[in-house]
């Protein structure tokens, strides 16, 4: 029974039962076959709920009527799986440690982890607390399955037990394996996959690395393995390839930025002395020296030029630089974020010097520049629209709150 109940709390992550959607195709709140003498009340007000909306839904439309319908479908779901859960808590309460391990409750309790089902866990461990020294057959307990799989929330429960330094410092697996050997193991393609680039998987990576280490004990850093590894040793190891990936991607991007960035340094430089409406030809001073828009063009020019150098010296040093791990966690993040702060700067500084410019040369021809400044910030809209997200992605990644919650209170 135990056994199964990780895969039912898994349904209010995915898809429901096969019953229950079966059930719901004829609109009852019959619950199913293998959940009937669960808690009705609780199963039904659930189903009054999201039935309350399906006259709304069938005077709109098809699509919202499934979509309510499916709602109904995931919250009964949840209520049977929640009851479900309450009664095998009750029941391993009752049971010898004997019948905890043949009743597969240890597996239970470790898949659930892996697939990272934080609410089958933490109700499993507040009813139960002496579960978290739950092991498989290699000796992992359930906080090392949850590095080793980057269950961050998870993990997190580690931060409101009693027994942290124990679980920290823990006992090896079947292996010599400790909970540090467990960060420096290459992370599940599913936790990584949400990552853009190779680099920032390679800086997640480390954080986790990092994250661990503070919590464990001095003695075990150096420890070694079964294969005659420390962590740091394995970690460098499994990540080989992910950092020479890393590197690869750090210096396309970073290319790719330089020839933008020296493009708009040539044009910038080329216009301060090519200024619109020409000079003087009695003092050589600008024509439009004058007019407001004309130092508005002025400023513009200079800011896009300084910051476009700025960002080319930025990716110059990504280029030069020498991609040693550490450099993943915060050097190379921290000059890709000012490099491409720095060109998006640039660029919206130039179609400024740009539109300002036609104003000035054109200021009683609206007609003519107003589209001409629509269609040439057409390709700069674009190339901020592909970079944009990787800037913000990048930023919180490098700034922003932690993998762990080291505040969280004791909750049991």
């Amino acid at each position: 029974m135990a056994a199964t109940s990780p895969a039912l709390t898994n349904n209010n992550n995915n898809t429901t039962t096969t019953t229950t959607a079966t059930n719901m195709a004829h609109r009852t709140d019959t619950p199913p076959k293998t959940l009937r003498g669960l808690n009705k009340p609780k199963c039904q007000i659930c189903g009054n709920v999201a039935r309350s909306r399906m006259p709304i839904a069938q005077g709109n439309s098809n699509a919202y009527d499934r979509g309510i319908e499916h709602l109904y479908e995931m919250k009964l779901a949840h209520c049977h799986s929640r009851e479900l859960l309450s009664r095998i808590n009750g029941q391993i309460l009752i049971s010898s440690k004997k019948q905890r391990e043949t009743g597969c409750v240890n597996d239970a309790i470790l898949r659930a982890v892996k697939e990272g089902i934080f609410e089958f866990v933490f109700d499993i461990l507040k009813t139960n607390p002496d579960l978290v020294w739950s092991h498989d057959e290699k000796s992992t307990n359930i906080f090392s399955v949850a590095v080793q799989h980057r269950r961050a929330k998870i993990f997190n429960l580690i931060y409101g037990l009693d027994t942290k330094n124990s679980l920290a410092s823990g006992r090896d697996d079947f292996y010599g394996n400790n909970l540090l050997h467990m960060a420096g193991m290459p992370a599940p393609s599913t936790s990584l996959d949400h990552i853009p680039g190779a680099a920032l998987q390679m800086q997640r990576e480390l954080q986790w690395f990092k994250e661990v280490e503070s919590i464990v004990p001095p003695r075990v850093l150096g420890k070694l393995n079964d294969e005659d590894l420390t962590p740091r040793q394995l970690f460098t190891k499994n990540h080989k390839d992910m950092m020479g990936k890393g590197e690869k991607w750090m210096k396309d991007t970073a290319s790719s930025c330089t020839v933008v960035g020296a493009l708009i340094i040539t044009i910038m430089f080329a216009a301060a002395f090519t200024v619109p409406g020409g000079n003087d030809q009695n003092n050589g001073f600008p024509i439009f020296l004058n007019k407001k828009l004309f130092m508005v063009f002025i400023v513009s020019d200079a800011l896009s030029l300084f910051s476009s150098t700025t960002s080319v010296l930025m990716f110059l040093g990504i280029l030069t630089s020498r991609y040693e791990e550490e450099d993943f966690l915060e050097s190379l993040p921290r000059k890709m974020i000012i490099g491409l702060s720095a060109i998006f700067f640039s660029i919206a500084a130039m179609m400024t010097a740009f539109s300002t410019a036609l104003i000035l040369m054109l200021h009683e021809q609206s007609w003519v520049f107003k589209p001409i400044i629509f269609l040439a910030s057409i390709p700069i809209a674009l190339f901020v629209l592909m970079q944009f997200p990787l800037l913000v992605e990048m930023v919180i990644s490098t700034y922003g709150p932690s993998i762990f919650d080291r505040k969280m209170k004791r909750q049991f």
